[in-house]
């Protein structure tokens, strides 16, 4: 379980595909407070630590599933050696609830649409599949490449966030380009929401 906080910028140093794609990270995180098999938010996809160490750099080594390749936003650009990540360890008991409840498990992958300046801040537009956009509402969250985020307007499949100068500087949301994939999951109360009003 997460919080949609990332408190880190990892960096993608290694990469083999091997039926399922392995890859080291590179992290500011100390490697000795990572335990095998804990999981790590890597662009908001729960992923399990399978290797770790601190030469020449901090790093961490995932192992991930075809399956999760072709469902997430790792399928359009096959995240290769250098691209920047948003981390966020799991969340503890006593930890700080900062964002919203972001169980890494994406729903699926949304597209970036249109990019506007608003003051020092950037207004972002997505165009969510179809099927998830019942469950995106004004004023809701929506966990984008393992950011917590408030959703500002819904105009069908299409919904805006405003990203805020400080987000931008530690995440990769400093980045970002009109076409990108990025990984989408839907707040977990709108969809127990939806399904119960579905027994209406």
């Amino acid at each position: 379980m997460f919080t949609g906080i990332v408190t880190d910028m990892g960096e993608v140093i290694a990469r083999h595909d091997e039926g399922d794609l392995r890859l080291r990270i590179a992290t500011g995180y100390d490697p000795a407070g990572i335990d095998i098999g804990a999981s790590i938010a890597c662009d908001g996809i729960c992923l399990t630590v399978i290797a770790r160490g601190a030469s020449p750099r901090n790093w961490f080594e995932v192992q991930i599933s075809a399956e999760t390749v072709a469902r997430t936003a790792i399928g359009a650009s096959g995240w290769p050696v250098g691209r920047r990540l948003n981390l966020e360890r799991a969340l503890k008991v006593g930890d700080e609830l900062g964002g919203h409840i972001v169980s890494g498990h994406v729903d699926g992958v949304a597209r970036v649409v249109a990019l506007r300046p608003e003051g020092a801040s950037l207004r972002v537009t997505f165009r969510a599949p179809d099927e998830l956009a019942r469950f995106i509402a004004p004023k809701g969250s929506v966990a984008l490449n393992g950011t917590s985020l408030t959703v500002n307007e819904v105009a069908g499949a299409e919904f805006g966030v405003n990203l805020i100068p400080h987000t931008m500087a530690v995440t990769t949301w400093g980045a970002v380009q009109v076409g990108d994939a990025v990984n989408l999951e839907v707040d977990t109360m709108a969809r127990y929401v939806a399904r119960l009003r579905e027994w209406d």
